[in-house]
């Protein structure tokens, strides 16, 4: 027997595990980091139920100015965490750097566009409808990375792309009982546009990012998006009146913890991806839509429907066929 092999053995063995058990604990920050999101959507929604911000009269500026105090929010928590974290150096170096601005431009996809139509699609359709068909921007990201990035997407994921496109359907086609019809419907397009800037934002962040530490860039995208909210945005939608009003109402509460909730799902979603790859990260990601169906049903009085449930069952379906193959799935640091 050759002693000097055993000794090797055991450190792979040994090293093999570590490796197991570093990717496992992503998967479980890529898990809180969907819960997280999901959450997020229904606390914005309690927004809504606040007199000022339900008025008709304000049906465009009370979603911009919700998106406008959540990104703002957002930026602050970031702000505090690189902070503590001591990167606060790091982000004034940043933001003078040229991947800053891939990373800027797609905050203007993926705030002012993609949040502010969030928010006119969970105020007109709510979160439960809407939840399930932004879930659709991987999807949407792969197809805009094949045509800019020159990524081939195989068979398998074209396929996970049709299901994708099939339960956003399901979903939307039949309206909640009581609903406008037309406000719903407007809040389901909305949720489209938000699923097309989330997707173009993310491939600008992912050709932006190689050379950026994450939490640093998530605090320059947050940082952008709230300066053109409350710079551009809101002045040409109407201005700054119900900012007062929404931050003294009895729901004042709502921004800064829904703010934190979506900054801490980011910062877990970007590490679950750095522990575990992108692509399972991104698949566990994305249950975020049915975290969002649980929280919905459990703190607000929306009536789930089987359509709701079953077109979340086949995005979910749809974008592990996307974003990874199932058949490797035991592999935890082996995607293809």
């Amino acid at each position: 027997m050759d002693t000097t092999t055993a000794p090797t053995a055991t450190i792979d063995a040994l090293k093999l595990r570590q490796d197991v058990s570093f990717a496992k604990k992503g998967l479980i920050f890529a898990l809180i980091s969907g819960m997280c999101w999901g959450c997020n959507g229904v606390i914005l929604s309690l927004a809504f139920t606040t007199a000022v911000l339900s008025n008709n009269a304000y049906w465009l500026l009370a979603p911009l100015t919700v998106g406008a105090l959540h990104d703002t929010c957002s930026a602050f928590w970031l702000l505090v965490f690189n902070g503590f974290t001591g990167r606060l150096k790091e982000l004034a170096r940043t933001l003078r750097s040229k991947p800053a601005r891939t990373v800027m431009l797609g905050a203007l996809f993926g705030g002012p566009i993609a949040m502010s139509s969030y928010m006119l699609g969970v105020k007109f359709a709510g979160p439960a409808y809407v939840m399930p068909i932004t879930a659709l921007y991987p999807a949407v990201a792969s197809i805009f990375a094949s045509i800019f990035l020159k990524e081939r997407i195989c068979p398998r994921a074209w396929c996970g792309l049709v299901l994708c496109v099939v339960g956003g359907v399901v979903i939307g086609f039949t309206p909640p009982e009581g609903a406008l019809g037309s406000d719903f419907y407007l809040g389901i397009a909305m949720a489209v546009v938000a699923t097309l800037g989330w997707g173009i934002e993310g491939v600008l962040a992912t050709s932006g990012m190689d050379l950026l530490d994450p939490a640093v860039a998530l605090n320059v995208r947050q940082l952008t998006s709230s300066a053109v909210y409350m710079l551009v945005v809101l002045p040409l939608a109407g201005g700054y009146m119900l900012l007062t009003p929404a931050l003294t109402s009895s729901i004042g509460w709502v921004f800064p913890v829904a703010a934190f909730t979506g900054a801490l799902s980011y910062l877990c979603w970007y590490r679950a991806m750095n522990m575990t790859g992108v692509s399972r990260a991104m698949t566990i990601n994305i249950t975020y839509s049915l975290w969002g169906i649980l929280f919905s049903a459990v703190f607000t009085e929306v009536h789930i429907t089987i359509s709701i449930i079953l077109g979340a069952l086949v995005i979910t379906s749809g974008m592990i066929l996307v974003v990874g193959n199932p058949k490797d799935m035991t592999n935890l640091r082996d995607v293809r």
